[in-house]
């Protein structure tokens, strides 16, 4: 049973910076892309930034330059590191892995940014 499950939300000033983590298991394909996606209240679910298998990277517009995407060395997770915090970037962050022709998403965790 494939299992994502991530960590390091919280809630931060405006300006603060936070890391967070996404561990992948069950398959037995193992993962290809990864990636971060996120939900604000209200809101469709928006791509933050995706890493390939290979460390290749994409990032939204509004992110980059501030969060950085990383494949830790396992290749089964992935990180986040979120810099230079705006309140915009308040939302639900969820990790996403696609294995085989299958598209997994975690549970979330909640990043709050207070002004």
């Amino acid at each position: 049973q494939v299992q994502l499950v991530e960590s390091g939300g919280g809630l931060v000033q405006s300006g603060e910076s936070l890391r967070l983590s996404c561990v992948a298991s069950g398959s037995k394909y193992g993962f290809g892309t990864m990636g971060w996606y996120r939900q604000a209240p209200g809101e469709q679910r928006e791509l933050v930034a995706t890493v390939t298998i290979t460390g290749g990277t994409l990032y939204a517009d509004s992110v980059k330059d501030r969060f950085t995407i990383s494949r830790g060395k396992g290749r089964n997770t992935i990180y986040l590191q979120m810099n230079d915090l705006k309140p915009e970037d308040t939302a639900e962050y969820y990790c996403n892995a696609l294995s085989w022709v299958n598209n997994y998403w975690g549970q979330g965790t909640q990043v709050t940014v207070s002004s």
